[in-house]
């Protein structure tokens, strides 16, 4: 099964969009850290948010340099059922570096929180001034993404039955 290069960046959108949770990689001296966070796609940028203390934000303070990928799809399937490196699960990802700028600006986070619930629901929502002053608002600042295809089908292909 083949691995492929997605290159058109509606499709890398598409692949983003599709998820509900991203994975955010940080890193404190040489120590990573990677943590499941919400988040929206805004053009080229990618909003999260957070609490304003704790590891991930201390570490994003200090070191704005931050890694963002996402996994869509998990089937399982193979080119020959009793040949185990013949398996693959079938998804596709996308991979982000970029730079973390902490939105500060009133209407600048509660446009940034509008726009991350809307990757989640149609329905619109109020933010309350204390709510809005308490959370952490990041941006980040796409640097470079790239996306694959994995599982491609090269051969005789099937998908694990369903349970």
């Amino acid at each position: 099964m083949r691995t492929l290069l997605i290159e058109d960046r509606e499709k890398i959108d598409a692949v983003i969009r599709s998820c509900k949770t991203c994975y955010l990689a940080v890193c404190e001296h040489d120590h990573p850290y990677v943590l499941p966070i919400n988040f929206a796609l805004d053009g080229d940028c990618i909003i999260l948010h957070s609490a304003q203390e704790g590891k991930k934000w201390e570490t994003m303070k200090m070191n704005p340099r931050v890694c963002v990928t996402w996994v869509s799809g998990e089937d399982l399937a193979w080119q020959d059922i009793s040949v185990g490196c013949s398996y693959r699960v079938v998804s596709r990802s996308v991979i982000a570096e970029g730079d973390v700028e902490f939105v500060e600006e009133f209407e600048d986070k509660v446009s940034c929180m509008e726009k991350l619930m809307a990757q989640y629901s149609s329905l619109p929502f109020k933010f309350s001034r204390p709510a809005i002053c308490n959370v952490g608002v990041i941006r980040v600042h796409i640097r470079k993404i790239s996306a694959r295809d994995f599982g491609t089908k090269a051969g005789p292909f099937r998908k694990k039955p369903e349970k």
